[in-house]
């Protein structure tokens, strides 16, 4: 009887790896395929193509705007994602959740390239570097046309002070808004002090009637085009944004701010992680990494890549952050349970007023 049982689940198991096999759905077990999630316009599509050229495996892409709404998607299992691009705090959560394999980066040949500051900086999430690949990092700050204000900004404090009313971009980011809110009014970012994440929310309640919008990609472009006199950006946007309008500005706040690393792990239900291995190399390749670094003007770990720039470039504070500015910052941690559901009722209760 144990030997039918066995047979007839070999037989039905079969049936459905072909039938898998045929849906034709991101995530098959195609061998020569990667199926790759990333933040939206995150990556040169050239580069795709290049890869796909040099080596012959296919990339299925998908993009996120938030990392809730890729962890998301990625946790429906809807499509079965081989490597994933993410920011330091979901990373830790996906790494806690046994969603990450290990990887030998070292055993990589472009690994070198990786500035090793930045593998110190990813290990308040992940310890020993064992699970993630450093991809982009940089700031948060303000973004905001000197024309329009009062004086130069050194501050949080005009986002709240009620001068720029209707002028205020903010992220439309529940971490990204509370760390605002937090590191304003002298709290750690990390915070999980019910009292003082009370506290920030009534902040952010109060300054709703000073914002003109809530965005994400599309708050530099809002004040490039002078719709608004200052918002909430990464450091890359920033950089853009002087780039298109030479009047905007970029600061991190005296009180300090987010220090955020976006990092490459592949997945547990990755089919091939050699084929993945290749991609993760492929990207840490100088000419590679100074591609993808022009495509969006963030900052990049990849030592190689910052050299490949020209002495403007590398000394733009918001594409290569001075230390001087990031003595106050923060990396994102994971939240628990309790107090992420905490936050995020918060945070639709602030939206939604």
């Amino acid at each position: 009887m144990k030997k039918q049982m066995t047979s007839l689940l070999l037989v039905i198991c079969m049936v459905s790896c072909c039938l898998c096999g045929c849906s034709g759905a991101p995530g098959s077990s195609d061998s020569n395929e990667l199926t790759v999630f990333n933040y939206s316009e995150y990556l040169d599509p050239e580069m795709i193509e290049q890869f796909t050229k040099e080596t012959g495996i296919k990339i299925k892409y998908e993009e996120a705007t938030t990392p809730e709404e890729m962890y998301t998607k990625y946790i429906s299992g809807a499509i079965s994602y081989d490597l994933l691009c993410t920011s330091d705090y979901m990373v830790k959560r996906l790494i806690d959740e046994g969603q990450a394999q290990e990887v030998d980066f070292a055993s990589m040949e472009n690994f070198s390239n990786i500035d090793p500051k930045y593998l110190k900086i990813s290990e308040s999430f992940d310890p020993g570097n064992k699970y993630s690949l450093p991809y982009f990092w940089g700031t948060v700050g303000i973004l905001y046309n000197t024309k329009k204000v009062k004086g130069p900004i050194d501050s949080w404090d005009v986002l709240f002070n009620g001068d720029y009313k209707g002028q205020i971009i903010m992220q439309d980011s529940m971490r990204d808004s509370f760390m605002v809110a937090l590191k304003y009014l002298g709290y750690s970012l990390n915070t999980q002090d019910e009292n003082e994440i009370h506290e920030a929310a009534e902040l952010l309640k109060k300054q709703k009637d000073d914002v003109e919008s809530y965005l994400v990609d599309e708050a530099r472009d809002e004040v490039v085009a002078e719709n608004a006199t200052m918002a909430v950006v990464y450091s890359g946007e920033a950089y853009l944004g002087h780039d298109f309008n030479p009047d905007l500005e970029y600061v991190v706040p005296k009180e300090g701010s987010n220090l955020w690393v976006d990092s490459w792990i592949v997945t547990k239900n990755c089919k091939n992680t050699e084929n993945a291995k290749k991609f993760l190399d492929f990207l840490c390749r100088d000419d590679v990494a100074y591609a993808n670094f022009e495509y969006i003007y963030y900052s990049t770990p990849n030592k190689a890549a910052v050299d490949m720039m020209d002495d403007d470039l590398r000394n733009n504070p918001a594409i290569v952050p001075t230390d001087d500015s990031i003595k106050d910052c923060e990396v994102y941690e994971a939240f628990d349970e309790k107090t992420t559901s905490l936050y995020s009722d918060l945070w639709k209760e602030i939206k939604s007023e």
